[in-house]
């Protein structure tokens, strides 16, 4: 739905006013490599995506704070002298969970405002529609309330601590990063625990991302996660009686692996610090292939990354790996993997564009064939981070 049909549905539900509809948008993310290794002290390679969440705002005369969306039945309406005093369990509290801080960093809601989102991006496949909604609800706000200079990194962690505080989701800061400090035909190079980034070209030329949804609803997600962070930190701590100096995991180098791995006597131990120390090497090569426009060697590595996951860290699924291996029988794919935390959600593919329709045809009806899973597929590029659109599109 374009810019012209959000506008003529805003009008439709809110009524004409003399005060201007301002549009502002913020994509969703895909992690192109670099997974659970964030709480081990490695880097993670998002991406902003080209598609994501609009939201259409305009100012009204009095107080009331009314949310709609076109994606969801319910709607909520508020004063602002009642922003966060109660919760209610539905999408409205992420957007008001922000106006949260925002006020508790000196942004005042100042009057009333008629809020109408519409997302693109499907909820519970993992490509962070919630943290888009945060960051463009944070930016959109700031912008209405005449702040002119948006932090983007304090707008992230605003977001991630609405999130954290009062929805009740204890997530990280990759999301909402990624969201807020995207930037087209690039990658961000993040370490989660400083914030300390640096954006990559990624220079796809004739190649094409493709998401692709498994469907599978994720399960053991929670407890498996509880348990490879242990897991880690039992390596960890066996690891620092070698080397005192060694805070996280993701610091060591394969090679310094290799000498003290025998020092891990469980086996499941020793395969998630394998793929901990492996995973950030393979980041930070596929930020020296992404420099060198070297293509076919991050696609090789999305591959490796994927085994890695599969094998050492046992966070994929059965409908993610054949999902991933499908997408490898295609000629133009380059790389493929799982995206995520795993056990379901979302697998990542880079694709030739002359491939991008036998693509999603074959490994199409090969997953459903083989899962009985009707899978769903996303084609684009990477593009910019939360903005405001100033011309309708």
């Amino acid at each position: 739905m374009n810019v012209t049909d959000l506008q003529q549905k805003f009008i439709e539900r809110y009524g004409e006013s003399g005060a201007d509809i301002r549009v502002f948008h913020a994509p969703g993310r895909v992690n192109l490599i670099g997974e659970h290794i964030d709480y081990n002290g490695g880097y993670v390679l998002p991406a902003a995506l080209e598609f994501g969440t609009t939201l259409l705002i305009r100012e009204r005369t009095d107080n009331a704070l009314q949310l709609a969306s076109t994606n969801m039945a319910y709607e909520g309406t508020l004063d602002r002298a009642s922003i966060g005093q109660e919760k209610t369990g539905e999408w409205t509290d992420y957007p008001v969970g922000v106006m949260v801080q925002l006020q508790g960093k000196g942004v005042q809601v100042t009057r009333g405002y008629d809020f109408l989102y519409h997302g693109e991006i499907p909820n519970g496949a993992g490509l962070s529609s919630s943290a888009s909604l945060e960051v463009l609800t944070g930016y959109a706000i700031q912008s209405m309330e005449g702040v002119l200079d948006i932090d983007t990194v304090e707008l992230a962690l605003l977001s991630q601590k609405s999130e954290n505080e009062f929805v009740g989701v204890n997530c990280g800061i990759m999301d909402q990063f990624a969201v807020a400090n995207g930037a087209k035909d690039h990658t961000i190079l993040l370490m989660c625990d400083t914030l300390e980034y640096e954006k990559v070209p990624f220079r796809t030329g004739a190649y094409k991302l493709i998401i692709g949804n498994t469907n599978k609803r994720r399960g053991l997600v929670d407890s498996a996660y509880n348990e490879r962070r242990s897991q880690c930190e039992q390596a960890l701590a066996i690891l620092k009686e070698q080397l005192p100096a060694l805070n996280y995991l993701a610091q060591l180098k394969p090679e310094q692996f290799d000498t003290l791995q025998d020092q891990l006597k469980d086996e499941k131990v020793r395969q998630r610090a394998q793929h901990v120390v492996e995973e950030n090497a393979r980041v930070l090569a596929s930020v020296e292939a992404l420099q060198n426009n070297d293509l076919q060697t991050f696609g090789q590595l999305m591959n490796a990354s994927h085994e890695s996951l599969r094998d050492l860290y046992e966070v994929s699924c059965n409908e993610l790996d054949v999902m991933v291996e499908e997408a490898q029988r295609i000629p133009g794919t380059l790389g493929a993997r799982m995206t995520g935390a795993g056990f379901g959600g979302c697998t990542v593919s880079l694709v030739h564009e002359n491939d991008v329709e036998r693509f999603v045809s074959e490994v199409g009806a090969a997953y459903e064939a083989r899962t009985g899973l009707k899978g769903d597929f996303y084609v684009c590029g990477v593009g910019e981070g939360v903005n405001e659109l100033k011309e309708a599109k």
